[in-house]
């Protein structure tokens, strides 16, 4: 099987500048390159084998296909849909927070 390409959507990148920018700060830039590193990863993964993700979410959703993986050694889950031609990434959220409230409204605090 081919990888698919992935493809984030905007929170999704929001998402990511957000954990790295809290890396940078709080860990340096080793843990912020081993988060880079473990989200290249989780993209790599869900680009060869999409149907591999936890659907766990996606009834409650009401988001059928949607799936998330988790990344290696940092606490957050990429949230995507496989489509005929790509990954479409979603979010990629923290473990501990509550996934269906910030799927709904991205400003959920």
């Amino acid at each position: 099987m081919s990888a698919k390409r992935v493809i984030p959507r905007e929170l999704a990148n929001r998402d990511v500048e957000a954990a790295l920018d809290h890396y940078l700060e709080q860990g340096g830039e080793a843990v912020a390159l081993g988060f880079v590193i473990a989200l290249e990863r989780a993209y790599q993964h869900v680009a060869r084998h999409p149907s591999s993700g936890s659907s766990r979410h996606a009834h409650e959703l009401d988001l059928p296909g949607l799936r998330f993986w988790p990344l290696k050694r940092y606490p957050y889950f990429v949230f995507y849909l496989e489509r005929a031609t790509h990954i479409d990434v979603w979010r990629m959220l923290h473990a501990e927070r509550d996934i269906p409230a910030w799927m709904k409204d991205p400003d959920v605090s």
